[in-house]
């Protein structure tokens, strides 16, 4: 067992922090106010392959290990969280399922586009009245006509619709046939008719990461659209989902990296009763906790990105480590406004937008609820 990166692994984290100090982290608070993404700062990710982790490099990605993602993902959230999470679904949720089970064609037309730092991919799984029961709930259909499907419903919650080139929506091809009847199927919002992408929402946190509705009125795409097979798209989806969570729990730790940072610097300069408030145990149990606990995220989310590299079952361990990061990221980043005292309800410092940003954590890609729900079943599975 070795609990040391690797060479390569440290020299890419290296340059990583380089790149993410210089363009992200000193702009993260403009787009937070502005509900923008600097895209000074995603057009220069091709050269550290942030904008294709996963991809292979004759598709212009870095193809790396997902040990390395979660480094990536870390670094990216540690500056800025809105930024992180609209990579997260670019690489995760978009690149990644055309890496997978794309036709060579479709590989061909998409990647390069999406791994080029111009544009940013999207997937459509949640509906307005579907979330973490999307067997059941999904109502967004289609049917072949000729040689076309044609799409009808609503998604929701949808993140990177305005900056896609294809978005990849979760379908019923087969109302009758339960989870065996679902499609994933590409959709180029600048090619169709009939697809309605709506203004952002106005977030608690993560503003300049664009999340969206879209609305489908008998939206016509080719056939050959289907990503996989017809019928799969349930399977995709979990698959798919069980990936993200790394990335998630990874961007987690990121944020609370961030916000324990801030923390303990200001810890050691405020002083009160004569001395620096880091001097009082109070303060220092506080920095104990974060210390131990974001360790701890860390190290699950690398074994579950180690399984995912070594093709053994990660589908608990991914779970496992998105619950522990996100929760552990809102309690070290209450617990850093709570350092700052008033100053950490202020905008002036960074601990109230990392705040705000956590909130999301444990809610997307499998709630804290539903992850438990997956952990115990798994537990209880192995006892059988």
């Amino acid at each position: 067992m070795d609990f040391e990166l690797t060479e390569e692994q440290r020299m890419y984290q290296r340059a990583l922090r380089d790149f993410c100090e210089a363009e992200l982290k000193p702009y993260a608070a403009e787009v937070d106010e502005s509900g923008e993404l600097r895209w000074e700062a995603i057009n220069k990710m091709p050269q550290l392959g942030l904008t294709g982790l996963q991809v292979p490099e004759e598709y212009g990605g870095a193809d790396l290990d997902t040990i390395s993602l979660a480094i990536a993902m870390e670094e990216l959230g540690r500056a800025c969280g809105s930024t992180a999470l609209s990579l997260a679904a670019h690489n995760g949720l978009c690149c990644g399922p055309i890496v997978r089970w794309g036709t060579d064609a479709q590989k061909e037309r998409y990647l390069p586009q999406l791994t080029s730092g111009k544009v940013l991919g999207s997937l459509a799984l949640t509906e307005p009245g579907a979330g973490s029961d999307l067997a059941n709930s999904v109502q967004t259909s289609a049917v072949k006509e000729g040689d076309s499907w044609i799409i009808d419903g609503a998604k929701a919650w949808i993140t990177n619709p305005k900056y896609a080139p294809v978005i990849i929506t979760l379908v019923r091809t087969d109302k009758q046939a339960g989870t065996k009847g679902f499609s994933m199927l590409l959709v180029e919002p600048e090619h169709v008719e009939g697809l309605e992408i709506h203004h952002p929402e106005k977030k608690m946190g993560l503003k300049g990461s664009p999340t969206q509705m879209l609305s489908y009125d008998e939206v016509r795409v080719p056939l050959d659209a289907l990503l996989g097979e017809e019928g799969q798209g349930f399977y995709q989806t979990m698959q798919t989902l069980d990936g993200g969570r790394i990335s998630i729990g990874a961007l987690s730790v990121g944020l609370a990296q961030a916000a324990f940072e801030a923390g303990v610097q200001y810890a050691k300069q405020r002083r009160t009763f004569g001395k620096p408030i880091a001097d009082h145990q109070a303060i220092q149990w506080m920095i104990a906790d974060a210390a131990t606990e974001i360790d701890a995220a860390r190290l699950m989310v690398y074994r579950a990105a180690w399984l995912r590299d070594h093709e053994k079952p990660f589908s608990k361990q991914a779970a496992m480590a998105k619950l522990m990061a996100s929760e552990v990221a809102e309690r070290v980043a209450r617990n850093a406004i709570q350092i700052h005292g008033g100053y950490g309800y202020s905008r002036e410092f960074p601990v109230e937008r990392i705040y705000r940003d956590t909130r999301l954590m444990t809610i997307g890609e499998g709630t804290s609820e539903i992850l438990r729900l997956v952990i115990a079943r798994r537990t209880l599975e192995a006892f059988d």
